[in-house]
């Protein structure tokens, strides 16, 4: 990637901003790793991605907008899928990619993902829905949820998906009922929770006790034999001839970059698998680890390339199937975020610009901390909010999760100081933040275009119409040519529904 020069030196930090945040020595500059490949800057210093500048971009769909880059999705899933089945070639023959299509779904993805090799991972009938209209085969698709309706489990059965992925007892009692009722059988993986706690944010730490997914592994189920729920679920299943037990599923949350926790679940999972091997000769041929691979937001992040994860976890799987003297299930994974994060970047016009003072205490002495009078007391310091055309309806995620994103003034460079800034929406929501802290130039101005990387997991899955706001359009480039493989809404769109007009 290519970036012109900024003049800026290297400023001290302001006191307003977090720890981790650095002053960059290159405002302009682009970290390789919050981006998709192909995106650069042209000698004008405008952004551009294989070639199409951001502001021919605006002139033809408008902003807010996420671009997207088809090549650089396709070379992600392509990457976890050979790493992985490189990795486990010796052990049970390859894994099976399943995209997790909560992150971003839509029928030209499916189609890229079905055409790279790997398989689809859903969770509703909507998303269901959007897989068979793509043509994707039944059979390679899956369906998770922890509370699925009939009409999801008959739609699962009617296009006779690869696995149904059942999270509890009585879900497993309605989809032997209903599949008995067809006179079908419905292919089933458990997915269990196994006590592990990911470090990531309590909300999408999916994998202890305490919350809604999974049968627990416990000791200390309700069942008067004494059974956890796990167990449980496995003899119940092995009792229903509508019930094809494939295997067992866990998920252990997102944005997960310690491969502690993955190991872990995995030794568990395993010591499972041979307990119910021994106790009910029951051989579950398939062993599901999940996803939640992390990616880069701010340039502090260091996700573990595929290869990396794809080792670690099959010298696991190697070493505890060699102790436990068993066959090694068929292994399969999950990853989305990782696969589409960086993919994508949303871009934005700004409008309004203001700046407040805000007080901290002073961290020294030199022209931005105070001096040796004022050290130790609270003095103010400048903070500017930049207000872009968007906001918590096309990315929710700072506001669910406090989430971290980076932005960059994406129109032109540059050569003026850096200015701690918050990037904010248009929303009637003080918390409506887009980039909660970040450095850009002093000399941002209303029409200047701004992009946000990594905003392609969770972005728009996540997007809604709050303040009536159009949800923004999706455009794949490829080959410098971009077209929209989601259309943006328009205030028709959002009337029509309106019963009362």
């Amino acid at each position: 990637m290519t970036a012109a020069s900024s003049s800026t030196g290297n400023p001290a930090a302001s006191p307003l901003a977090p720890d981790w945040l650095k002053v960059p020595a290159d405002l302009n500059a682009l970290h390789e790793p919050l981006w998709a490949a192909g995106v650069a800057r042209n000698d004008d210093g405008e952004l551009t991605i294989d070639g199409l500048s951001v502001s021919e971009l605006q002139r033809q769909y408008g902003t807010p907008l996420f671009v997207l880059s088809e090549d650089d999705f396709r070379a992600r899933a392509r990457a976890f899928s050979d790493a992985f089945n490189n990795a486990f070639a010796d052990i049970c023959g390859g894994v099976d990619v399943y995209y997790a299509g909560k992150s971003f779904l839509c029928t030209s993805v499916v189609r890229w993902v079905e055409e790279e090799g790997l398989r689809l991972d859903t969770a509703s009938g909507g998303e269901l829905a959007v897989a068979a209209r793509a043509g994707i085969p039944g059979a390679d698709v899956a369906l998770h949820g922890n509370n699925k309706s009939d009409a999801e489990i008959h739609r699962a059965l009617d296009m006779q998906l690869g696995r149904i992925v059942v999270d509890s007892l009585a879900e497993l009692e309605r989809v032997a009922a209903i599949a008995a009722g067809r006179d079908e059988t419905a292919r089933v993986m458990l997915r269990l929770t196994p006590g592990v706690h990911a470090h990531t944010h309590e909300f999408i730490a999916t994998a202890h006790e305490d919350q809604k997914f999974g049968l627990s592994m416990a000791g200390d189920s309700t069942d008067q034999a004494g059974l956890s729920a796990a167990e449980e679920a496995v003899a119940a299943a092995a009792g229903h001839g509508s019930i094809e037990l494939l295997g067992l599923h866990c998920h252990i949350g997102s944005q997960i970059f310690e491969p502690d926790g993955f190991a872990l679940a995995a030794e568990k999972l395993l010591d499972f698998l041979a307990a119910m091997q021994a106790k009910y000769t029951i051989v579950l041929p398939e062993l599901d680890l999940g996803g939640g691979y992390g990616i880069a937001y701010t340039p502090v992040d260091t996700p573990r390339p595929a290869a990396d994860i794809a080792q670690a976890m099959a010298a696991v799987v190697r070493s505890k199937c060699a102790e436990l003297g068993i066959a090694a299930p068929r292994i399969s994974i999950e990853p989305g975020r990782a696969i589409v994060g960086s993919t994508t970047f949303t871009l934005y016009e700004v409008g309004t610009l203001k700046t407040v003072r805000v007080d901290a205490p002073a961290a020294g002495t030199g022209e931005s901390a105070g001096t040796d009078e004022t050290a130790g007391k609270n003095v103010t310091y400048p903070r500017r909010y930049v207000s872009v055309d968007g906001g918590m309806s096309d990315n929710p995620r700072p506001v669910l999760y406090d989430a971290d994103y980076s932005a960059i003034l994406a129109s032109r460079t540059s050569a003026a100081a850096p200015q701690l800034s918050r990037v904010v929406g248009k929303h009637c929501e003080s918390g409506d933040i887009v980039v909660r802290d970040v450095y850009l130039p002093e000399d941002v101005a209303a029409g200047d275009l701004l992009a946000v990387p990594g905003t392609g997991a969770y972005c728009w899955a996540l997007s809604s119409n709050y303040n009536y706001l159009a949800r923004p359009g999706v455009v794949a480039v490829r080959d410098g040519s971009a077209r929209l493989i989601v259309r943006g809404e328009t205030e028709e769109d959002l009337l029509n529904r309106d019963m009362g007009v």
